[in-house]
């Protein structure tokens, strides 16, 4: 239909009434642009009152078929005489690297298999080192788009290099960090290696401490594994007088194994497992490693046989462990506020692992079953810390002289 005619707010009013049932098919859109551009020169858009204005856009409403919207962005154009179809164009930067350049990376991905760095390194080197001039345009390329060619589909047809890392996915354990809040029976669980010697592997001493009150249990082992593993569990159920609530480990697999989480499950234990990049999760224990287990056999090699860890083992749940829970001051730390607003922890409270575990409010509730107080002090206090201490000693230099190196 031809409306190149209507040129006044007159003949618009007049055309509307006509055609109130009548569909118009609109032109190209370089076409609508220019029509309406001539439309609102004709009628002295900028001139009318408000309602006129509103007929207008009611008129081009009926014959573009374009929003309301749409039509007010278009006025607002033509008020600052930008009304001009262009044609729209998506933005993009220009091609740096063509397929000759991929191609090229990808030989040289599949002849190192280095990272993005290295990769670079290397491209710069056969361009200016060993002047080959196909290599010019990507002597300069960035490590972080050596990534982005890697993933585009024109590499990948190549054939596939490089995998993403993937997670480590294991159910067994909770990632998060114990939260005992004054409460016995969060043990804190390391290992610590006797070092390699000629080829051959040393004793391994796995270390528990709890968390509250700093109860220490060290076994030794011949070898990290699960077998091993259960017997030191069923050991310390034996020997330990209160309630396990929470086994904390790091994420080696000598912990977290369905063994481990078998026995610990069939005793009610929840098993939890350091958070990563989170290094504090274990350092009690961690410290513990060096001022008692470095501290008491130092850091020479012991050969890892049966008999040599069998011998440890019966010199710590013997001698060592009481000594350790009953007989050594832990220091414990109190927090301060200094005149700044930081807070410091200050070790003022010096006393034993089970002192301290009687200093609690109602101790009797972690005590396990068939275990009580009068045959703890009874090992407690039997002797003096010194008379114990001399004679942990006798007896652990009597275990080094026994030991087959």
């Amino acid at each position: 239909m031809n409306i190149s005619h209507i040129k006044t707010l007159v003949q618009i009013q007049e055309f509307l009434q006509g055609i109130s049932q009548l569909q118009i098919e609109p032109g190209s859109k370089a076409e609508v642009y220019k029509w309406l551009e001539k439309l609102l020169l004709d009628i002295k858009y900028r001139k009318l009152k408000k309602k006129e204005k509103g007929i207008v856009k009611l008129f081009v409403e009926k014959v573009t078929g374009y929003s309301l919207v749409q039509i007010k962005r278009l006025l607002k154009k033509f008020r600052k005489g930008t009304l001009k179809w262009g044609k729209w164009q998506k933005g993009c930067f220009s091609l740096i690297y063509d397929e000759t350049d991929i191609d090229l990376l990808h030989k040289v991905d599949e002849a190192h298999r280095l990272s993005g760095p290295a990769t670079s390194k290397i491209l710069k080197r056969e361009y200016e080192v060993f002047r080959k001039n196909e290599y010019e345009n990507l002597k300069n390329i960035s490590v972080a788009h050596i990534y982005n060619l890697r993933k585009r589909p024109s590499y990948l047809r190549r054939g596939k290099i490089f995998e993403e890392t993937k997670t480590v996915q294991v159910s067994i354990g909770k990632r998060m960090k114990p939260r005992p809040e004054n409460r016995i029976g969060f043990l804190r669980v390391d290992s610590v290696h006797q070092g390699d010697l000629k080829g051959k592997k040393g004793v391994y001493f796995i270390n528990m401490v709890d968390e509250i009150t700093q109860n220490e249990y060290v076994f030794c082992v011949a070898a990290i594994s699960e077998l091993y593993l259960r017997v030191v569990l069923e050991e310390l159920i034996e020997i330990c007088p209160f309630i396990i609530i929470n086994f904390h480990s790091d994420n080696g697999s000598e912990y977290i194994n369905k063994v481990v989480a078998s026995i610990l499950n069939g005793l009610h234990i929840n098993q939890t497992k350091s958070r990563s990049r989170k290094h504090n999760d274990n350092a009690l224990v961690e410290t513990k490693n060096g001022s008692i287990i470095r501290k008491t056999f130092g850091y020479f090699h012991i050969p890892a046989t049966e008999v040599n860890a069998n011998l440890i083992n019966e010199f710590c749940i013997k001698w060592l462990n009481p000594y350790l829970n009953y007989h050594r001051p832990c220091g414990f730390a109190t927090s301060k506020i200094d005149h700044k607003g930081k807070e410091k922890k200050i070790y003022e409270n010096y006393t034993t692992p089970y002192e301290k575990w009687k200093s609690l409010k109602n101790p009797e509730q972690y005590l396990q079953t068939g275990k009580s107080f009068e045959e703890l002090d009874r090992l407690a206090y039997a002797k003096s810390d010194t008379e114990f201490a001399l004679e942990m000693n006798e007896a652990k230099a009597t275990m080094i002289r026994r030991l087959r190196f």
